[in-house]
């Protein structure tokens, strides 16, 4: 009977997808409120293309979390369709090709921005820096993917 509970268990978490991540980025500079109201509190103020975890979505509010952690309330006009990542290593080498032994493009350090190109599923995304430099970069030493 364990058994039974254990493998239910298991198919249950496995087949929901609700639990995906989605990932949604900033389309202009955004105030994020710790409600949804533009009369809340304001916790911070996130530039153009700054990613954050999708957690709650309503007709005109999206509850999001960024790369601190930190939960807050984005009105959903801020939010537009390019995909990006954040740099979440000190410093990370984006490569001509997608591996470790590629010739290096260009080096980004933490916190910085990029608009993502294509995702090779190999744990690889191809990705361009705001100058136009485009390479690829591990999908590990980022944030928003």
């Amino acid at each position: 009977m364990k058994s039974y509970w254990l493998a239910a268990g298991l198919a249950l978490i496995l087949a929901c997808p609700a639990w995906a991540l989605q990932f949604r980025s900033t389309a202009h500079a955004a105030i994020l409120y710790d409600a949804p109201s533009r009369q809340a509190g304001k916790v911070a103020v996130a530039g153009i293309g700054v990613p954050f975890e999708v957690f709650v979505e309503t007709e005109n509010w999206t509850k999001v979390r960024d790369h601190t952690g930190r939960l807050a309330w984005l009105e959903n006009a801020a939010l537009g369709n390019t995909r990006t990542v954040m740099v979440s290593v000190d410093e990370a080498v984006v490569r001509q090709q997608a591996h470790d032994h590629a010739e290096p493009g260009f080096r980004v350090t933490r916190g910085v921005v990029l608009e993502v190109q294509n995702d090779s599923g190999t744990g690889w995304i191809r990705v361009r820096h705001a100058d136009g430099l485009i390479g690829w970069l591990r999908q590990s030493e980022v944030w928003g993917e």
